[in-house]
């Protein structure tokens, strides 16, 4: 049967057949990555952001289309996990704002959105590379778009043949991909969301439509009991009054305007283009909103929604405290009792728990950043794959925000270690982000399955080491792979070499292998740090 049209209650069905399909395969997607170490979670990510898309959804009770995407991707916004998470928001993002005006969507429609996803997930990526997920969902949208036909199912089967095509090809674009013998991981996760968009929307029926979504916004079962947003009981709730409106205009000052309404609120969304501004903001006085918005241009679809009567929250919860206290706060993520704690004594306000294997969300770290009695903060990611996510709280948060660029546990200590009690903002900035580059790094960690890479075959349950994010040897003798390890950082008098002990290896075996290596570096100095971090059994630093 064919479909010429769709509302907001298909766009969560399509959202739910999205999520069933890709909770299916998510051991697979994590599966795809590149290094044979157990941090590969590009399918958890974009699982859990799109069940936080999903969930905001249907908090809606509404068929308009518009809305419910919109929501959609406020949810993804703020439920964004890892880079690839980061992406799938923006792919969201670009889909409801071309779709936001409307009530119903057609079969063109989809693929305008979908191509309006593309591009601004390429704009998300500072340096976008083909072969990655981009390629995989710019094919989809030049697929989509070829098809000349009405029916939005043969739309999507042109955009999920374009999408498995390029997929396919993903390993002739990256050679680190034809090494290990895998397509892209966020390319087969984008695969999979097209898939059972379109298994969901071709086997509804009308009733089977409205079995498949939780009435009243309740959560579905195939969803874990907990979100990565939190919403708040009303007696919790500041600022009464959602407003939410779409501006036009022409060159429209998105900076000058997010500024004129940040003392009137919170949770303030400003998201769109020098034409067409979506609008989201909690505030006692929708009135003066409204006002500062007209100095600039039209207002479209506004809605005002009293939240104290409804009893919910369409966003995240406000935690940010009445007064600051502090001239800025840090926010650093890490994992391991050992690792918060090093943070901690550092300076580092609040640590999010995350790092390898568990990337905390846009929404996570926001909260934090919330939580911190200061204006001004400094987030720490230590990891490449948080770096975007981290990059997200900027448009989502009242406070002024900066990230560090850190992608590894020994780069934030270190830039935690230049803090003076006496620096301001914006010279711990500069001092934090000169310190990444006094320190090289390493980690040891084991293989999770038998791997070639470049000039290493490696076994299963060997040791492998991976230095300043590239794998570089591997063998069955920690020692053996300790020495080559220091070896390929550099070794020279005076320089310091700090080992952080994983929750897998003792304490003891640690130091007896650090004697040997003192005997064997005898120009180096060593320091041994209990991180308990999980995945690696070392991370080493070179200062």
């Amino acid at each position: 049967m064919a479909v010429y049209s769709f509302d907001g209650n298909d766009l969560k069905l399509i959202l739910h057949g999205s999520v069933e399909l890709l909770e299916q395969s998510r051991e697979h997607i994590d599966s795809l990555n590149v290094f044979p170490v157990p941090d590969g979670d590009t399918g958890s990510n974009m699982y859990q952001t799109l069940t936080a898309a999903l969930e905001e959804a249907l908090l809606l009770e509404t068929d308009h289309i518009g809305m419910v995407a919109e929501a959609a991707a406020r949810g993804a916004l703020a439920g964004a996990r890892g880079n690839s998470g980061v992406i799938l928001s923006q792919i969201l993002q670009g889909f409801a704002q071309t779709i936001s005006t409307k009530e119903t969507a057609t079969a063109s429609d989809f693929a305008a959105a979908l191509d309006n996803g593309s591009q601004m997930a390429y704009r998300a990526v500072m340096s976008p590379v083909e072969g990655t997920i981009l390629t995989v969902v710019k094919k989809s949208a030049e697929g989509a778009a070829s098809r000349r036909s009405v029916d939005l199912l043969r739309i999507m089967a042109a955009a999920f043949k374009s999408a498995f095509t390029a997929l396919e090809k993903t390993p002739d674009q990256l050679p680190e991909l034809k090494k290990a013998g895998v397509v892209d991981a966020g390319g087969q996760g984008f695969v999979t969301i097209l898939e059972g968009a379109r298994r969901a929307l071709k086997s509804a029926s009308p009733s089977t439509k409205w079995a498949a979504i939780a009435p009243s916004g309740e959560k579905l079962n195939i969803l874990p009991a907990s979100s990565p947003i939190n919403h708040g009981a009303a007696q919790s709730i500041k600022f009464a009054y959602c407003t939410e409106l779409i501006l036009k205009g022409g060159s429209l000052p998105q900076e000058t305007i997010k500024k004129g309404l940040i003392p009137l609120g919170d949770c303030l969304m400003v998201v769109g283009s020098d034409e067409l501004l979506k609008i989201h903001i909690h505030t006692n006085h929708p009135g003066l909103v409204l006002e500062n918005c007209l100095k600039h241009g039209t207002l479209h679809d506004l809605k005002i929604n009293n939240m104290l009567e409804q009893n919910k929250k369409a966003s995240l919860p406000d935690n940010a405290p009445v007064g600051f206290s502090k001239m800025f706060g840090i926010v650093s993520v890490g994992a391991g009792a050992g690792i918060t704690s090093i943070m901690k004594s550092l300076g580092a306000d609040i640590v999010v728990n995350g790092g390898q294997t568990l990337n905390p969300s846009t929404g996570e770290i926001l909260k934090a950043a919330s939580e911190i009695p200061a204006e001004k903060i400094i987030i720490l990611p230590n990891n490449k794959n948080i770096i975007l996510s981290a990059g997200q709280v900027r448009a989502m948060s009242t406070k002024e925000i900066t990230v560090i660029p850190s992608k590894n546990i020994p780069q934030g200590i270190s830039a935690l270690l230049t803090l003076d009690t006496g620096d301001d903002y914006d010279t711990a900035i500069k001092k934090m982000g000169a310190a990444l580059s006094a320190v090289r790094t390493a980690e040891i960690t084991r293989a999770i399955r038998d791997s070639v890479y470049g000039n290493l075959n490696i076994k299963k349950d060997e040791y492998i080491v991976i230095i300043e994010g590239d794998l570089m040897a591997s063998g069955p003798v920690l020692a053996v792979l300790l020495e080559d390890t220091l070896k390929l950082l550099g070794e020279g008098y005076g320089r310091l070499v700090t080992l952080y002990c994983g929750e897998n290896v003792s304490r003891e075996s640690i130091e007896e292998l650090t004697k040997k290596m003192r005997e064997i570096f005898s120009g180096n100095e060593f320091e041994i740090q209990d991180g308990g971090q999980p995945v690696y059994d070392l991370i080493i630093s070179l200062e």
